[in-house]
């Protein structure tokens, strides 16, 4: 009788993220001290509104937040937008959504880099930025090396700090507006006051919808976590929804402690002086540490998410396989793209904040117009759900989704649009030597193998 010979399993990534790890993670991405890197910019463009176009933001990005959800149910692989228009809509148009997706998730590791080395160096002015910036990077690196449950644990206890800093702010606010000396009192103006319009709303909102970049990048994490297709899709709509409540309760107090933001020496970023005026010397470092704290926490969650993009792309040879769709054969990880990402994270040594931020807003808005249309094309078209339920689920819903994002597109600064569109030719050129002009079809990922 012949013995059966087992064969090697192929390496995949590893099924361990929990519901709650996915969400931390995602929070990570989101970063909960965001709210306070716009707060002055947008209390100029509301009028002292922010609360309401942070609303306004929640309720729009929700749409697009639900769009990923059905999307992932369909092909729960860590691909996000560049999985689902390869199969939603054309694999030509797959690749161009992931290659210019690639922006926004290969840059912003770089982004957090950059304020992270910022940030130290408020703190430590007699470390060169450049060692800095350096160690940050070997940081996240590491940490993303050693696994995605030591990625998620290590990442909770950022994303904790955060909330604990948050919260802090909160309270000192409460007692600064009780003690008088805000010289206002609890009440609804932030949220409907005098002065308020609705297209400043709109414009604040289309600043703080960026705000809310992560919820999508939980997607990257769907072939390691447990119970995907419902791990996943609530996954996505509560870090939305969570960040958002994050994001409305401290600019509400926030408003309250500081409503005009002229008083301060720099009025486009005048956290670090409200945080000294709440609580002095030892809230301010406090402060500071969490500003640090924050990007590091995106660094590695964004980190993580570019090196499964990366993955996907080279599992299915879109990218050259042998680099980006290894895996390493223990920690079940793509290793080479973590470096590789490691490595990038370096052009934030040289390359300056709007640069990089203008690379990102590209990529973000390109992938969730393409989600949105995939919906539709996928549901709505060709299997026809088309009841009165359906209709708003399946076209109503992501047009919705798609009409808010159209207004992102619009609020784009010419520097944005002019890198996104060289990137994007240069992808196209790429496709159009890799596909030797359209006349080879680019390859089909095996979704039941994936599952």
């Amino acid at each position: 009788m012949e013995k059966s010979i087992e064969q090697p399993s192929t390496p995949a990534l590893k099924r361990s993220l929990k519901l709650w790890q996915v969400i931390v993670l995602g929070l990570g991405y989101l970063t909960p001290l965001t709210v306070f890197d716009t707060y002055g910019i947008v209390t100029q463009e509301t009028g002292g509104h922010v609360p309401s176009a942070y609303i306004l933001a929640l309720m729009a990005m929700l749409f697009t937040a639900s769009s990923y959800g059905k999307m992932v149910k369909v092909f729960p692989v860590a691909g996000s937008a560049y999985s689902y228009a390869r199969q939603s809509l054309n694999p030509h148009i797959g690749f161009l959504v992931g290659w210019v997706s690639l922006l926004d998730y290969v840059f912003l590791p770089v982004i957090n880099v950059l304020l992270g080395k910022i940030y130290l160096f408020a703190a430590f002015p007699m470390v060169p930025e450049w060692i800095l910036g350096l160690l940050l990077a070997a940081i996240t690196t590491m940490v993303n090396f050693r696994g995605i449950q030591s990625t998620a644990n290590f990442n909770t206890l950022l994303v904790v700090f955060q909330v604990i800093v948050v919260t802090i702010f909160i309270g000192l606010a409460i007692s600064h507006i009780s003690s008088g000396a805000a010289n206002t009192s609890f009440d609804t103006r932030p949220f409907y006051g005098e002065g308020i319009s609705l297209p400043t709303l709109f414009t604040g909102a289309a600043i703080l919808c960026f705000s809310f970049l992560g919820f999508d990048a939980v997607t990257t994490y769907t072939e390691e976590a447990v119970n995907p297709m419902k791990t996943i899709p609530r996954g996505i709509f509560l870090v939305a929804l969570i960040g958002g409540v994050i994001f409305i309760t401290t600019s509400y107090f926030t408003q309250l402690a500081f409503p005009l933001v002229e008083q301060f020496q720099n009025p486009e970023s005048p956290s670090p002086e409200m945080s000294r005026i709440l609580g002095q010397d030892l809230f301010y470092a406090i402060f500071v540490a969490g500003s640090i704290t924050a990007a590091l926490a995106s660094g590695i969650a964004s980190h993580t998410s570019a090196s499964r993009l990366l993955y996907v792309m080279g599992r299915e040879n879109v990218l050259p396989k042998k680099m980006f769709g290894h895996l390493h054969p223990t920690r079940g990880i793509p290793a080479r793209n973590v470096f590789f990402v490691g490595v990038v994270s370096l052009a934030a040594l040289f390359l300056d904040l709007e640069t990089a931020l203008a690379f990102i807003n590209f990529g973000a808005l390109t992938a969730f117009t393409a989600v949105n249309a995939c919906v539709i094309a996928h549901y709505f078209i060709r299997e026809k759900r088309r009841s009165l339920i359906d209709s708003f689920h399946y076209l109503i819903s992501p047009l919705l989704g798609t009409s808010f994002v159209m207004f992102l597109w619009y609020s784009l600064d010419g520097h944005a649009l002019t890198l996104g569109l060289i990137w994007s030719l240069v992808g196209i050129g790429y496709l159009l030597l890799s596909t030797k002009f359209f006349t080879k079809k680019p390859p089909v990922i095996d979704f039941e193998e994936a599952i």
